[in-house]
């Protein structure tokens, strides 16, 4: 059996251990995705100015604190700023990470901290966490509104972001609003892509990761359009039957996977022809999927 498990997971086997059914082999916080340190050394902030870009804040239901980066461009002093951890080697400069780049990790609005200043930290120490997206949006748009989005395949408002190459990722020049991603392929027959991200949103990638085809760049609840653009027909109606198992799970209602299945099977039946080719079909036709293929 395979499983993928999320960044930042606690492993707690060894390759070739010998499991038994029903161990805990990781585990992750499903709610927020840690940023992580390569390298040691000592902490040290950049641009995280006390009721500008970093306040401190009261859990209400435990009284615990945090610290946590808040939107710095709402003032002009914070116009400029840009909210980092770095880390910094024993003689006070950036450190390099194995891929190139300075040991700098920039932060998004909602970043909680989980470091101090001069704080000594080792490779895989976390230093700070950043919210999903997606969590959040689970809770509030349940019910049966969630499954009329499904079936109907609407795109949702705040859609995810999914990687349509593999490559590394690339910060290039800021917008006013918009942070500017760049995807280099590692295939150098493909050209870069670009994604502009709103500064505001939780972003959990830095510059120099690599990242595969189909990846979240931005949490949320996928577009089901990209899902079939970039991960194909099995992914979307395999996205499709979870999603609204999920749902009716929530609910206390168990139904099984086929009757779901036959309705996906209809949303997916008929495709829409964009070139003619040597076909009788004419752009803007639409026509059955197995029709298609006898062609």
């Amino acid at each position: 059996a395979t499983h993928r498990v999320a960044y930042g997971s606690r492993i707690f086997v060894d390759d070739g251990d010998k499991v038994k059914r029903g161990q805990r082999i990781a585990e992750w916080d499903p709610y927020t995705r840690p940023i992580l340190t390569e390298i040691e050394g000592r902490v040290a902030f950049e641009d995280l100015v006390d009721g500008i870009s970093v306040q401190e804040t009261a859990d209400e239901s435990t009284g615990i604190t945090k610290r946590e980066v808040i939107d710095w461009r709402s003032t002009p002093r914070g116009s400029d700023l840009k909210p980092a951890i770095v880390i910094q080697d024993a003689k006070g400069k950036v450190g390099k990470l194995s891929k190139g780049g300075d040991a700098r990790f920039l932060l998004s609005v909602e970043a909680i901290l989980s470091v101090e200043p001069g704080a000594h930290v080792k490779p895989g120490d976390v230093l700070a966490r950043i919210p999903m997206e997606s969590a959040k949006t689970k809770d509030i748009t349940g019910g049966l509104p969630r499954v009329a989005e499904l079936f109907e395949a609407r795109r949702p408002k705040d859609h995810a972001i999914i990687a349509e190459i593999d490559g590394t990722i690339r910060f290039g020049r800021d917008y006013k609003n918009k942070r500017r991603i760049i995807i280099e392929p590692h295939d150098s027959t493909l050209e870069p892509v670009e994604y502009l991200i709103p500064k505001g949103k939780p972003f959990h990638l830095q510059d120099g990761d690599v990242i595969e085809k189909g990846d979240y760049i931005l949490d949320g609840n996928p577009a089901p359009h990209d899902i079939l653009a970039i991960k194909g027909v099995e992914a979307l109606a395999s996205y499709l039957v979870n999603e609204i198992q999920e749902v009716y799970r929530l609910q206390g209602v168990s139904i099984n996977d086929k009757h779901i299945e036959v309705i996906v099977r209809q949303m997916l039946q008929k495709v829409e022809i964009t070139t003619q080719g040597d076909s009788t079909y004419i752009p803007g036709d639409h026509v059955d999927v197995i029709e298609l293929e006898e062609v």
